[in-house]
């Protein structure tokens, strides 16, 4: 994969710093990509970033999907300004984000994914139901390292596509299947896999692909 483009956008309490992953196809032959990936990254106080593995991880895949793959740095982190809000800022600056990629000739009313890791899938479960809020459709969630239990993740549509480690020690999968269970939601379980996926994250992106119907 190439080296995505990293700039700052304007956000709603300062600048942003993104990550742009662009498919090859929507660049040499100036079509359309096939949508945008919102792409979350784990808990920026506990070292978190956009470049974390896993979120590169998951660009890769949606950029190999033919979505364009756009990642941001939380708040206070990398170049991005203010903060940590708990989650709630950072649902502002993803909207921000949003609106930026939207106005880009060839995201014009692109379907939308998000995708997110650890603390990301807390944040990016209630901006799921911000956008509903405003009839703003989502494709479809991709969730890693589900962070119930910790944080408050919210409930989510039933083909959300869940993939977690057998062996996290952050995030036990007991946890996890303790927010799935109500919501009668599948979960993947790759066998010998730690919270970030050390040695596994071939099989992350196999799982994606192989299940990416929308």
């Amino acid at each position: 994969m190439a080296d995505p483009k990293k700039y700052l956008i304007d956000g709603p309490i300062g600048k942003i710093e993104i990550a742009v992953d662009w498919p090859t196809e929507a660049i040499e032959q100036n079509v359309p990509a096939r949508g945008i990936a919102l792409i979350a990254h784990p808990h920026p106080l506990l070292g978190g970033t956009m470049d974390n593995k896993v979120a590169h991880t998951l660009a890769r895949t949606f950029m190999q999907l033919g979505y364009v793959a756009v990642r941001s740095n939380f708040r206070g982190v990398g170049q991005t300004a203010g903060e940590h809000d708990q989650g709630n800022g950072e649902q502002d600056d993803l909207l921000a984000v949003l609106e930026h990629l939207r106005a880009q000739p060839l995201c014009a009313d692109s379907p939308l994914v998000l995708a997110g890791f650890s603390f990301g899938t807390f944040v990016l479960s209630h901006l799921a139901q911000r956008l509903a809020q405003n009839n703003i459709s989502v494709q479809r969630l991709v969730f890693v390292g589900t962070a119930a239990g910790r944080w408050a993740v919210a409930p989510v549509p039933e083909d959300t596509i869940v993939i977690h480690g057998e062996q996290d020690e952050t995030i036990p999968l007991t946890e996890v299947f303790d927010w799935a269970r109500p919501q009668e939601l599948p979960v993947t379980v790759i066998p010998g896999a730690d919270h970030f996926f050390h040695r596994k994250l071939h099989l992350l992106k196999r799982i994606i692909v192989e299940n990416w119907r929308v």
